[in-house]
């Protein structure tokens, strides 16, 4: 017996062995699983962040090219309906050789230059916006009526400069002849006299456009045009001021002036109401209001300077570049009918028509020749 029982306790023991080691075997696949788990995880996250990244590179260049198309369908539907460029037909606007710029196939004839008119369209509508928003509720009494009132005059404003900026302000026609470089009179010089109402008047040659000019006209270096009774070339508007559309630059200076005027009244009101707060306490919580009262407050001054600058010249039946050049110092001016018919001749006469046509069709060889001054 006692021999058996040792040998059955080193049984047990390498039994005990044996199991311990299919134990261990059997843990070695779980670790494994676990090892091969945890190094997908670690390769699986960059390429998940490169598929996002593909995914978003690709919605992005999907979205650049849909606005490539839309870009161009706007393009075209800018040159064919607004500015009618591609049209078969070749008309004056499209080959004309001054630097207008013309929409709506010809109807607006705008300057070169939009800067000066984005920046009044801009300083016009931001005024009225603030006093619609931040003013114009806050008032005492009659707010709703306020605002509308200054809405009114901020379309009137509007109105008179798309007219002013838009209308042809008088332009003279080109020679479309051959080009003749011995232009002039009997003693060699370029220019011509004429009696205007008695008094002796210079017609001068301008070799741009290769006409003697009518007088009161002169070649505006901006738009680089001949232009009937040229007053000056507004930079604020971005356009001539002449003949045509004179009457439109008088009414936007004064609706625009009454239109400040309104603004800065009512700003000023509202100061007067919120005055115990002293000019830091105002500018701390009303700045916009402050704002808009300075801005208003030189804009009148500007305004009301123009203003009775051109009603001066009215009443003398002058432009302003014959008042800058003094054209009448030394003679009388043919043009001064009295104060009451030059107001009326000014503001009630009729606005002649354009001279150029810019919507015609015009020749192949016309096309050539003004393709050739350009």
């Amino acid at each position: 017996m006692a021999s058996i029982t040792p040998q059955l306790e080193t049984c047990s023991s390498e039994s005990d062995k044996e199991a311990m080691e299919q134990i261990a075997l059997s843990e070695s696949p779980i670790q494994d699983i676990a090892n091969s788990s945890t190094n997908n995880n670690i390769k699986g996250k960059p390429e998940l962040h490169i598929k996002i990244a593909e995914n978003f590179g690709n919605f992005f260049a999907s979205l650049r090219e849909n606005l490539l198309v839309v870009k161009r369908v706007v393009q075209n539907l800018w040159l064919q309906y607004i500015r009618g460029e591609k049209s078969d037909r070749i008309r004056a606007y499209q080959v004309w050789p001054g630097n207008n710029v013309f929409f709506f196939h010809g109807r607006f004839i705008c300057g070169p230059d939009p800067r000066g008119l984005l920046l009044t369209t801009t300083s016009i509508i931001l005024s009225s916006w603030i006093f619609a928003m931040y003013i114009g509720d806050e008032l005492p009494s009659h707010s709703s009526t306020i605002v509308t009132i200054s809405v009114i005059l901020t379309v009137i404003v509007f109105i008179n400069l798309i007219l002013v900026s838009a209308t042809d302000p008088g332009i003279i026609p080109r020679n479309d002849q051959a080009i003749i470089e011995d232009v002039g009179t009997s003693d060699g010089t370029r220019s011509k006299r004429v009696m205007i109402n008695g008094v002796e008047m210079k017609l001068k040659y301008c070799r741009i456009c290769k006409i003697f000019r009518p007088p009161r006209s002169c070649h505006c270096a901006a738009c680089d045009n001949c232009v009937e009774k040229f007053d000056h070339h507004c930079p604020w508007i971005g356009q001539c001021i002449a003949l045509r559309n004179y009457r439109f630059y008088l009414s936007f200076v004064i609706s625009a002036l009454v239109l400040f005027a309104y603004l800065f009244a009512f700003s000023v009101w509202r100061i007067h109401a919120k005055s115990k707060s002293g000019l830091l306490g105002m500018l701390k919580n009303c700045p916009e209001t402050v704002a808009l009262v300075s801005f208003s407050f030189a804009a009148i001054w500007f305004l009301a300077g123009l203003a009775i600058f051109h009603i001066y010249l009215i009443a003398v039946n002058q432009t302003a570049y014959e008042n800058f050049r003094q054209r009448y110092a030394d003679s009388q001016n043919p043009y001064d009918k009295g104060i009451v018919s030059n107001f009326k001749d000014v503001l009630f006469g009729p606005v002649p028509p354009s001279r150029v046509d810019f919507r015609a069709e015009v020749t192949s060889s016309w096309h050539i020749k003004a393709t050739r001054r350009v």
